[in-house]
Formats: structure tokens, C-alpha cells, sequence
């Protein structure tokens, strides 16, 4: 598959949403509320550079972010595990290559991901509940 990543433009800010909204994706986040269209634009004012969108056959089928060097990254369901996320993570790593990923305990296909781009576990980040 070919696969090309482009820098955000604000016709798929909508597209990041719905995606980052998405139930079968959303519970891979650390944060689990779901995003509003107000918030999401002002987000998105403040840090849409900091994300790309991945594009196979020119329909975006994934995103990648880093904010203060912490990369999220999330792919469309019906295309997860095709090798997307990891081109995706990759290339953002050429552009912030002091990035790194939080990632919670139990997403263990994110940890796997993660891993098969060369990524360590480093830190344990402990919370109160």
C-alpha cells in the first residue's frame, strides 16, 4: 500500500474529531471524553500544525500528532493493522525526533506498535485514582 502523510489542513480537522470521538479508537486515550466541535476548533487553532493525516489513495485514513514531543497517533478501525500507524509514527519521528509516547498499561497493541519503531519503556507514571 502507499501511503502518504500530509500536513494538517483544516479540511480534516473534522476527520481528526470523529476519529479521535470514534468508541472502537477512543479507548486507546488517555483521555476518554469525548471531544465537542467548539473545543476541538480552538484546538485546532492553537496546534493543527503539530498534526499530520495519513492518506491512502487521497481519503485519510489515519492521524499523528506531537505536542511538546508526546505522539498520539490513531488509524481508522476498518484499516488497523496494516501497517499505517507504524509508517505514520516513523515519519513524524524524522520531523520531532525527540518524541516519545504515553501509552496506558492495558492498550497493548499500541505498546506493541510502539515497540516495532523502536521505542523503549523508560518510565512508569503512577497515579491516584
Amino acid at each position: 500500500m502507499n501511503y502518504k502523510l500530509v500536513q494538517n489542513d483544516k479540511k480534516y480537522w473534522e476527520f481528526i474529531r470523529n476519529l479521535r470521538n470514534n468508541k472502537l479508537t477512543k479507548n486507546g486515550f488517555i483521555q476518554q471524553d469525548n471531544i465537542e466541535l467548539e473545543t476541538h476548533i480552538e484546538f485546532m487553532k492553537k496546534q493543527a500544525d503539530n498534526y499530520y493525516v495519513c492518506l491512502l489513495d487521497d481519503n485519510p485514513v489515519g492521524y499523528v500528532r506531537s505536542i511538546d514531543g508526546d505522539i498520539s497517533v490513531a488509524t481508522l478501525p476498518e484499516f488497523q493493522r496494516m501497517g499505517i500507524g507504524k509508517f505514520m509514527i516513523n515519519e513524524i519521528i524524522k520531523l520531532f525526533p525527540k518524541s516519545y509516547a504515553k501509552i496506558k498499561i492495558e492498550n497493548e497493541a499500541s505498546l506493541k506498535l510502539f515497540e516495532s519503531c523502536g521505542f523503549e519503556k523508560r518510565y512508569y507514571l503512577l497515579e491516584r485514582k
